[in-house]
């Protein structure tokens, strides 16, 4: 049998994370009494002991996440930094390193196949993921080196999921926050088997599915209907890319998505984050798969993001990917630039803290509005602008609704795999 991890062609726009009381007598005990102060001191017992387990495990998960935690550059962040609005960047890595070569295969590559920029407004009304698609062309800043060399110098043009090669995760966030203007305090990685545990610790995610998915790259084989995802299967689903849409990047965050807002809406209905059970197995998971910045390390500061996350309605949940568009010339065939008349918008918005609301799914390809309505929007310009230029001719969008180039949905939206 096929190996689903062995590394797949480069993809293409077309083809392919909270005194006793006293008593002037004492009184004689009944048997009764007796046996309820046994119980009662029983469970105490028990209590006890339940209380100092989760202790312990609570300070073994803190120790292994800050074993490897990853430093950014900038002043020291600390609880105290969560009052104003909160931006985050998750990244999702190919890398197989540390994991099951029988399983994932022995690749030694590393590439950051899933970057997501996610915005939690200070007021928390509102939050925003941002999806960049792994073939985009952006800019790339100058990077530290991780083994202590001299680091990368800058270069005008690259696809943005090789810049984790230049000086790790953290070189991937700057060159988001260059390419943005949003200042990311908070860096969280994510690698396979984080993603198969953290699935198996919810309990699945449910999705639907418009049409067949048969994969030959990722080996993934969904009927149409509804699916409880977990363990390899959501893995999967969330790399599959030739068994959705136009078998495009921009297809598989349309189908990421169909995924994620699922998750959240499982999260907020089953009051998944005032669970301690599922949070230590969430917890648990993540220290053994995920890596965070040093920012993150802190659990006050995980509990305050939580707490910020679970404030925002899921109607004011919106997931967008980056405008771009493909058909560019040799040598760049095959990949995706942004399109910055557009991007500047969104980017702008989430510098300023804006709203930015997604009253209907406007998946574009690769998913579809629940019910089988087609969600693809108006087809794009090609980007004429250059990185950070302001959009003077595009109207600047409404704080209840984007255009219609704005491809995403919100997490209370139900949208299908196709």
């Amino acid at each position: 049998m096929k190996n689903p991890f062995a590394r797949k062609p480069k993809s293409d726009a077309a083809q392919t994370p909270k005194g006793f009381a006293r008593h002037g007598r004492i009184r004689v005990q009944t048997k009764g009494s007796a046996i309820g102060g046994l119980v009662v001191k029983g469970l105490a017992a028990v209590l006890g002991a339940t209380i100092a387990v989760a202790g312990i495990s609570v300070w073994d998960i803190s120790n292994t996440i800050r074993a490897n935690g990853i430093e950014l550059k900038g002043p020291k962040i600390t609880a105290a930094d969560l009052d104003g609005p909160i931006n985050m960047l998750l990244i999702g890595s190919d890398s197989r390193a540390g994991q099951d070569k029988k399983i994932f295969g022995n690749d030694t590559s590393v590439l950051a196949d899933v970057q997501i920029l996610l915005h939690i407004s200070a007021d928390r009304k509102n939050a925003v993921a941002l999806s960049f698609p792994r073939d985009l062309l952006v800019p790339w800043p100058a990077c530290p080196s991780t083994s202590g060399g001299s680091g990368y110098l800058p270069q005008s043009l690259g696809q943005i999921n090789a810049t984790i090669a230049n000086g790790g995760p953290g070189c991937s966030l700057l060159t988001i926050e260059q390419l943005t203007g949003v200042k990311i305090p908070y860096l969280a990685t994510i690698n396979f088997s984080g993603v198969i545990e953290m699935s198996n610790a919810i309990g699945g995610v449910d999705v639907c599915v418009a049409r067949p998915i048969h994969d030959q790259y990722t080996f993934l084989n969904l009927e149409a209907g509804n699916h409880n995802l977990k363990g390899m299967e959501a893995l999967q689903f969330l790399r599959t890319r030739h068994g959705v849409g136009d078998g495009s990047d921009l297809s598989r965050i349309s189908n990421q998505q169909v995924f994620l807002t699922s998750l959240l809406r499982k999260i907020k209905s089953e009051g998944v984050l005032n669970n301690p059970i599922q949070l230590y197995s969430l917890a648990n998971a993540a220290a053994r798969n995920m890596q965070l910045s040093t920012s993150l390390t802190d659990v006050n500061v995980m509990i305050g993001i939580a707490s910020a996350l679970k404030s925002v309605d899921l109607d004011k949940m919106t997931f967008l990917q980056v405008p771009a568009h493909g058909g560019l010339p040799a040598p760049y065939s095959g990949r995706v630039m942004p399109n910055y008349d557009q991007a500047n918008l969104i980017f702008q918005k989430l510098v300023n803290d804006e709203p930015i609301i997604i009253d209907k799914a406007n998946t574009g390809s690769g998913a579809v509005a629940q019910g089988g309505a087609t969600s693809t929007p108006t087809a794009t310009p090609k980007a004429t602008a250059k990185p950070g230029a302001t959009a003077s001719a595009t109207p600047t969008p409404t704080a209840t609704a984007l255009p219609d180039w704005a491809r995403g949905t919100n997490a209370a939206t139900t949208t299908c795999s196709g």
